[in-house]
């Protein structure tokens, strides 16, 4: 469970950045996103598989190409 801890001179404002940073580094939200309907578990390993394929060609595409200093 996530906790935020405001100090007396904190202003709600920050608390709350800081909450939503925690939220976001949690990957809470994507959680909750994800099981929010139920998906078949065909469709999740498609999905999977895709994410994969979407990485790996990222990684191979960043080992072609030379880098510009």
């Amino acid at each position: 469970m996530t906790r935020v801890f405001v100090d007396d001179d904190e202003t709600f404002e920050s608390a709350l950045r800081r909450f939503n940073k925690m939220i976001l580094g949690d990957r809470v939200l994507a959680e909750v996103r994800s099981r929010r309907f139920f998906e078949k578990p065909s469709i999740v390993d498609k999905r999977k598989r895709a994410s994969k394929l979407r990485k790996s060609r990222r990684q191979s595409l960043k080992l072609l190409t030379p880098e510009i200093q």
